[in-house]
């Protein structure tokens, strides 16, 4: 299967700024609180922004809600909230002190996103629908559809976006066991081995 390979967009440099601040908040509270693996901070423009930024010509230009689910650190949802103002960009986070964090970054930078300190369940049991869903490092795929389901649900043209590591296909074979969806595949710009999956046209399989 052949791969659409992503490119990292060119950002203002007003983004630049921000993200640098992004970044400059990031490792002081690193110092406080696990927010990123501490073995990946160093190459954080990489590892980390860079993997967000690739992740932003995936969305849907009409797309006016986004849901980043266990946000922890903010990637990749704080990243597209700063490069894309337009949308309205709600963080899922259950760690108080990660959510404290994101409030931070989101109020310093102007990035104007929407923390939610709550459980992914709560989330999809009270908060209506979005456009497009994003989730990295979270779960496997089909623990992913399986929390999401409500919003799929309730909004069949929505979009998925999960970036994933080398075990990519072996998730998609195992999710395709109990749902039905068009798949588009990226390989990932800072990870030869990672993807980043595209999912639409989701339907429960009954």
């Amino acid at each position: 299967m052949s791969l659409n390979l992503l490119t990292i967009p060119a950002v203002s440099r007003e983004t630049e700024e921000k993200l640098s601040h992004y970044r400059a908040l990031l490792e002081k509270w690193q110092a406080a609180i696990n927010l990123v693996s501490p073995s990946t901070l160093r190459e954080a423009d990489t590892r980390h922004f860079k993997d967000s930024l690739q992740v932003l010509p995936l969305v849907p230009a009409a797309a006016q809600t986004l849901y980043d689910l266990g946000s922890g650190a903010g990637f990749p949802g704080l990243v597209l909230a700063i490069a894309r103002p337009d949308l309205s960009v709600t963080l899922v986070e259950s760690d108080q002190k990660k959510c404290s964090f994101l409030s931070t970054v989101s109020r310093e930078t102007k990035a104007g996103a929407i923390i939610a300190n709550e459980r992914i369940e709560l989330a999809t049991a009270n908060r209506p629908a979005p456009d497009v869903i994003t989730a990295r490092a979270l779960a496997a795929l089909p623990a992913l559809l399986a929390l999401v389901a409500p919003w799929v649900v309730a909004n069949p043209a929505i979009t998925l976006i999960f970036p994933k590591g080398a075990r990519a296909e072996e998730e998609v074979a195992e999710a395709r066991k109990n749902w039905d969806f068009d798949l588009v595949e990226h390989q990932s710009a800072t990870d030869p081995a990672a993807r980043i999956l595209v999912l639409t046209a989701i339907r429960a399989r009954v």
